[in-house]
């Protein structure tokens, strides 16, 4: 069960690096590093494609944390 487990997390791994790799850069340069917060808490929202890479991405990041859980309970418990 342990190997099934770790060969879980490395699916989900590889699946939220390419993931977040396939999304596009919302600002350029140090003044998009400063200012790109603003646009996200006024509400700013992503439309098509970029919409769905985020929820994919929302989507393997719980996945990934919730296995990360399972896999370290299993080691301590082993």
């Amino acid at each position: 069960m342990l190997t099934f487990a770790k060969i879980l997390l490395m699916i989900f791994s590889i699946g939220l690096i390419l993931v977040v790799l396939l999304q596009s850069g919302k600002s350029a340069g140090l003044s998009g590093a400063i200012t790109g917060g603003a646009e996200q808490i006024m509400g700013r929202k992503a439309r098509g494609f970029d919409a769905v890479l985020a929820k994919v991405t929302a989507g393997l990041a719980f996945g990934f944390i919730a296995i990360t859980l399972w896999v370290a309970w299993m080691i301590a418990n082993a």
